[in-house]
């Protein structure tokens, strides 16, 4: 397989991982341009290699920014904007579990603990105390293991997989 076939199948199905996570397929494929680039990208770089528009390509790098998987670096006598990629793996994924955590897990908590102060008797109230009362075990759990696996390094982590797969 040639580099450039290789490069646009990477491209693909990184995009394609990015949509089943929740993010969009460009935002994906400009961070897996930017993984596999060996040195840092201009905007117009990232717009020709993906054929996507200024707008498109400039609102992702702001959310990859955001994120913190992408960082602007400057490059003396340029005007322009680059930008690289976080290409230490386990920091991304623990960026991304971070985020994720936030925007998803946090928000749901909150939610629970708010609607767990239902009061009554009825056997609706009951059921509906029973259930939330469940999902917020399992919520808590769930947290419990994400600040775990963030507060782990790569070679517990690695050590603690290979052990559960033996």
């Amino acid at each position: 397989m040639e580099y450039q076939e290789a490069k646009e199948k990477f491209l693909q199905v990184w995009g394609t991982l990015g949509s089943d996570w929740g993010i969009s397929r460009t935002m994906a494929q400009i961070h897996a341009l930017l993984l596999i680039s060996p040195e840092a990208l201009s905007v117009k770089d990232i717009m020709d290699e993906l054929q996507i528009s200024i707008g498109n390509a400039n609102m992702n790098l702001r959310a990859l920014v955001d994120w913190g998987l992408v960082y602007k670096e400057l490059k003396p006598g340029e005007r322009k904007e680059f930008f690289v990629a976080e290409k230490d793996i386990w920091e991304v994924v623990r960026k991304i579990i971070t985020n994720r955590k936030r925007k998803e897990l946090e928000p749901v908590l909150k939610v629970l603990d708010e609607v767990s102060a239902v009061q009554g008797e009825t056997p609706e109230v009951k059921e509906f105390l029973n259930t939330v009362q469940e999902i917020r075990l399992f919520s808590n759990k769930a947290d419990s293991l994400l600040e775990t696996l963030l507060k782990a390094d790569s070679e517990w982590f690695v050590k603690s997989f290979m052990k559960m797969v033996k």
